[in-house]
């Protein structure tokens, strides 16, 4: 694995630290106590090609790598979770799976748009019966001759309220492995959509969520995204490039945490000197840079061998349990260290600590990951 950044990368981060010290810092705390769907931003982030990083330019991307969308993350998450997790989902899980699998005229009509910013994409897979054990797809797809026909309802949906199409999943043959599940492009706007509001949530406020209900909704056979009864694949594979984005925003957060604590820490005094003389203190800050250090570099494996390997499911998982962890810990280390600072709602150091909780949930739990990556090592 190559470290060593090329002059278009450093250029590119460059661009997208900017982006984020000035524009997007400033307004994140406002995103998180209104829990509205930041649309100006995102709309910046698709000026930026930040809604299609690994996108090629033909199709209105920015032609990057994975390892440039991962470190992009980061620098975002930095400043805003939220923000973070939206490019996530219209990166990783709308855009790549239609530049993977998806036709030209699909790409014609969806990638460019979505890649350019024109557009915000959705990804619809988890249901009340179907998070963790994702293939337990409820919604049914018919085909009624002409077309299909979907029904059933999605949970927990990000970017739901401003999206313009979302990847829905829905099973054909309820009976079969995997359930038969095909991979749909759903305009938001086709009649029988309807999206409820979620309940509010802890932190990552802001994103969007909603529940999606599909009553009898009529898809074209040229909106079928791969192989029809192939969708669990697709998922499976759309995810792998999701859980290196979620622990590169987990990283993100928690050196945010780590930031907050060393500044605190060094102009903290107690006793006449910064609490960053105390050995209790400085060990807490070692084993937060060291532990964030040891999951960049799993993250950054990761991203790398998405354009070598064809399947990553044990880096992928890897990278987001340590990633999503070690932020958890570190932010729980700042709080401790900011001690009545960090706990009063509305600092810093609170919201990130909301926000680092939901990367160890989300995209695959931490026991998910750990059955996956017992899994690989066991030779299952």
């Amino acid at each position: 694995m190559d470290l060593d950044l090329s002059p278009e990368q450093q250029a590119f981060f460059d661009e997208v630290r900017a982006f984020a010290e000035g524009e997007v810092a400033p307004v994140a705390q406002a995103i998180d106590e209104d829990d509205e769907f930041p649309r100006a931003l995102v709309s910046r982030c698709g000026e930026l090609g930040l809604m299609g990083v690994t996108v090629p330019v033909a199709w209105g991307g920015r032609g990057l790598d994975t390892v440039a969308l991962a470190v992009a993350i980061e620098i975002l998450a930095r400043a805003s979770a939220t923000l973070a997790v939206i490019l996530a989902v219209n990166n990783t899980l709308v855009a790549e799976p239609l530049l993977e699998f998806g036709s030209d005229e699909q790409k014609e009509r969806w990638l460019r748009p979505l890649a350019s910013g024109k557009a915000v994409g959705a990804f619809a897979l988890s249901e009340e019966q179907a998070g963790t054990d994702a293939a337990n797809q409820q919604t049914r797809v018919t085909n009624d001759g002409f077309g299909y026909r979907l029904s059933g309802q999605k949970v927990w949906v990000a970017n739901a309220v401003a999206a313009d199409v979302a990847l829905v999943f829905a099973a054909g043959q309820p009976d079969v492995d995997s359930r038969g599940i095909s991979a749909f492009l759903v305009p938001m706007q086709a009649g029988g959509i309807h999206r409820r509001a979620r309940n509010d949530s802890l932190g990552v406020r802001g994103l969007g969520c909603m529940d999606l209900e599909f009553a009898d909704v009529r898809v074209d056979s040229d909106q079928l995204l791969g192989a029809p009864g192939r969708g669990f694949a697709l998922a499976r594979w759309a995810l792998e490039g999701g859980r290196i984005a979620i622990a590169a925003q987990a990283l993100g957060v928690g050196q945010a945490a780590l930031d907050e604590a060393l500044g605190y820490a060094k102009t903290r005094k107690t006793f006449g000197q910064p609490i960053a003389n105390y050995q209790a203190v400085q060990w807490m800050l070692a084993d937060m840079a060291t532990e964030l250090d040891a999951a960049r570099m799993l993250t950054l494996k990761a991203a790398s061998a998405r354009a070598t390997q064809e399947r990553i499911a044990l880096e992928a998982s890897m990278a987001k349990l340590y990633a999503s962890e070690a932020a958890h810990r570190a932010a729980d280390k700042a709080m401790q260290i900011l001690a009545s600072a960090g706990y009063r709602k509305g600092s810093r150091v609170e919201r990130l600590f909301r926000d680092v909780r939901a990367t160890e949930i989300y995209q695959g739990t931490s026991e998910v990951q750990r059955m996956i990556i017992a899994g690989n090592v066991l030779g299952g």
